[in-house]
């Protein structure tokens, strides 16, 4: 993620104790590595004294595509130069209220003073900031003894993940599952809510794409599935080779549709259209390894959210709730086939599905199982007149011990930090649905700030 960093200063200083600009550019230069170490790209500013070096400043910021800006007052600044220039644009203000120094007790000299009073600095610019109606977040702490900067960047890559949701485009293929209600909102509320967009797909150019993928590029796909995935004996080149045609075609019509999300719903290949003979589902968890979120049946808003997370955390995938595992407080997570390989146990394997809900052939997939370790569960929900809710659960996908007789499946066990039946007492109180997310990354936090940015009701359970 791209911000920049404003460095707020006095010009007086510089007319009456310019000794302090070494210290204070080297401080400024500190805080920059450590936020770039943290995974932030810096846009590297002058230190600003005077309103024409604030505008530069974030026009430049701008222009180089910062998606926040984050303050530091290296010293006392007078609000008055700064914040036109910071009410005006339209990025996101984070304060890093923080100096230099530790331990300001009695034993320190009082030239140690210079360097550490930012921090009412940091007190006008927040009055005038809340004065003139633009937000801010601010995180107050010494930048080396405390998780300050940890809650910066964390709130950073919230703003990163609001930003790739609005204004989300999702390739929809079919129509969202008839009577499945939970999830579906009127496309025309997610593009005036969001600015989502939905992009259906075209069946009848799809059977021209699908006709005109080459031998080569299916041997290509085969060369790299080789090493992706186990093979079960029952994939014959036939199979593989209708499976993955309609796979590569899809993903030439996501590239050139430039989606960042994706809803299959498997009924669209009833009849075996020839715009979706068989359905593609490879390809769904391929997407999502790339970044592309996805979701089930039609569910774009779910699709959006996976990909939303995904532009930050890749150890991210699509998931439901299918089963309560009462005795080991923990619940049967799965799907028909789709899932990030990226978050499996070892390699998935590939093997022919057998495919009763149409009357399409039947394809291959790739199952396997979620790999163990700490994880946050994700869920985004409608709750009304144009409101929304994330339900954030952390716990532990834990790991499976001898005999899997889920094998051929999709499966993974995730056990809540809360005791299970609080757990679903909650999450549906709150009105969550049954298309979740699921990220095995450092992701709560940032979350926590996604939905801050977006103005989203949280429920934390």
């Amino acid at each position: 993620m791209k911000v920049g960093l404003l460095p707020l200063y006095l010009e007086l200083y510089d007319e009456t104790t310019s000794f302090m600009r070494p210290r204070i550019e080297a401080f400024r230069d500190t805080i920059a590595k450590k936020l770039s170490d943290l995974g932030l790209e810096i846009v590297d500013v002058p230190i600003c004294r005077l309103a024409d070096e604030f505008f530069t400043a974030v026009q430049q910021i701008e222009s180089e595509g910062g998606s926040a800006i984050i303050t530091l007052h290296m010293a006392y600044s007078p609000s008055l130069e700064s914040i036109d220039a910071l009410a005006k644009t339209k990025l996101p203000i984070v304060v890093l209220d923080t100096t230099e120094t530790y331990a300001f007790d009695p034993s320190v000299g009082a030239e140690e003073i210079l360097y550490n009073h930012g921090i009412h600095g940091v007190q006008d610019m927040c009055n005038l900031l809340i004065r003139r109606g633009k937000g801010f977040e601010i995180f107050a702490g010494h930048y080396e003894h405390s998780d300050v900067l940890t809650r910066v960047v964390n709130y950073c890559r919230g703003v990163e993940i609001a930003n790739n949701f609005r204004n989300a485009r999702v390739g929809l293929v079919g129509e969202p599952f008839k009577g499945m209600g939970d999830f579906q909102v009127p496309f025309a509320e997610l593009y005036k809510d969001f600015g989502l967009e939905v992009i259906p797909y075209d069946f009848d150019a799809a059977s021209r794409r699908i006709a005109a993928i080459s031998a080569t590029e299916i041997a290509q796909e085969r060369q790299e599935d080789e090493g992706l995935f186990e093979w079960d004996p029952s994939v014959t080149d036939e199979i593989y080779e209708r499976t993955t045609r309609v796979c590569l075609a899809l993903r030439q019509w996501m590239e050139e549709q430039k989606v960042n999300g994706l809803s299959v719903n498997f009924l669209a290949t009833e009849g075996s259209p020839a715009g979706l003979p068989v359905m593609p589902f490879t390809e769904c968890s391929k997407a999502m390894t790339r970044g592309i979120g996805y979701a089930g049946e039609g569910d774009v808003l779910t699709a959006a959210l996976c990909g939303a997370v995904l532009s930050t955390f890749s150890e991210t995938s699509f998931t439901e709730i299918f089963c309560p595992d009462w005795k080991g407080e923990s619940l049967f997570l799965s799907h028909m086939g789709e899932f990030n390989y990226n978050v499996c146990a070892g390699k998935p394997r590939l093997t022919e599905k057998d495919f009763p809900f149409t009357t399409a052939e039947n394809p291959t997939v790739a199952y396997g199982t979620l790999k163990s370790g700490k994880a946050v569960y994700i869920n985004l929900l409608p709750n009304g007149s144009g409101k929304y809710t994330l339900i954030l659960a952390k716990g532990e996908v834990l790991p499976v011990k001898g005999e899997n007789k889920f094998a051929e499946s999709v499966n993974g066990w995730f056990k809540p930090d809360k005791p299970l039946t609080e757990f679903l007492e909650e999450f549906s109180r709150a009105g969550g649905t049954h298309h979740s997310v699921i990220s095995h990354d450092d992701c709560f936090d940032a979350l926590v700030s996604f939905a801050s940015v977006m103005g989203f009701e949280i429920v934390i359970i």
